[in-house]
């Protein structure tokens, strides 16, 4: 029975991923965008509109941006969760873990990823409406390039590698911080999404480079973040992502 629990949680967790995957898609294509978040004719009109106009425009009101992120959220970072949930299994056998801690883990960071959804969505608000970014989320040239830039040198912060400690040894975040119970896990949980979000937030804010709704970018974003987590490999990834972004917010500037 145990076991078929255990295949049902991650059967639901692997679930949840898919479905947040198909509405980003569904919400793409409504808003006539392709995967590489390329408006068609009624996404470019809309990109030109301004948000003060007295019409309903979802892209202009926070409860629909919140929603949209918080979707996002779960599509690109639930699965940067899995090696994190693994050590969590392992240490059930010998450290009196339960499957509700596991839970309690997940609801944990989820809902620190949340808090930093209606985050995002209020400064997408505010550029919007600061005539900084279009109605598609997507930022002039110039601050694309700064942007680029800013991401790429925080590759090479302090704050960065603390950061990246926890999320890519979870195992030492538990043996620190260990907790049984739902909400045992649950505090755990939201420990380890705060330092998640200050390791991977910059990939979060690209997304105004290329808008916000681009499939392609949020598939390759989370690769990356799931290659960081990586025991063997995670480490060595770090620099040289912060080295091509660097390239190429100078690339933006001058050509």
């Amino acid at each position: 029975m145990s076991q078929l629990i255990r295949s049902s949680l991650w059967l639901s967790f692997f679930g949840a991923i898919l479905l947040a995957w198909w509405m980003l898609y569904t919400m793409a294509t409504d808003m006539d965008l392709d995967l590489l978040g390329r408006p068609g004719p009624m996404a470019q009109a809309m990109a030109d509109m301004d948000p003060r106009m007295p019409m309903d425009m979802p892209m202009a009101r926070f409860s629909p941006l919140f929603l949209m992120w918080a979707v996002m959220m779960a599509a690109m970072m639930l699965p940067t969760l899995v090696p994190t949930l693994t050590t969590y299994d392992r240490r059930m056998i010998s450290a009196d873990g339960t499957r509700a801690g596991l839970s309690g883990v997940v609801l944990g960071y989820f809902m620190v990823w949340v808090g930093f959804a209606a985050l995002i969505a209020g400064v997408q608000m505010a550029l919007l409406y600061g005539g900084v970014i279009n109605m598609l989320g997507v930022a002039p040239k110039w601050i694309s390039a700064i942007l680029l830039i800013v991401v790429g040198a925080f590759q090479f912060s302090r704050t960065k590698e603390v950061c990246h400690g926890v999320c890519h040894a979870p195992m030492t975040y538990f043996l620190g911080h260990w907790k049984t119970g739902f909400g045992g896990g649950l505090r755990m949980g939201l420990g380890l999404g705060t330092f998640c979000v200050g390791c991977c937030w910059g990939f979060m804010a690209l997304g105004f480079v290329g808008g916000v709704m681009n499939l392609a970018w949020m598939g390759l974003a989370t690769l990356l973040m799931i290659f960081e987590k990586l025991p063997d490999v995670g480490h060595h990834v770090i620099k040289p992502t912060g080295v091509i972004l660097i390239a190429a917010g100078f690339g933006l500037f001058f050509f």
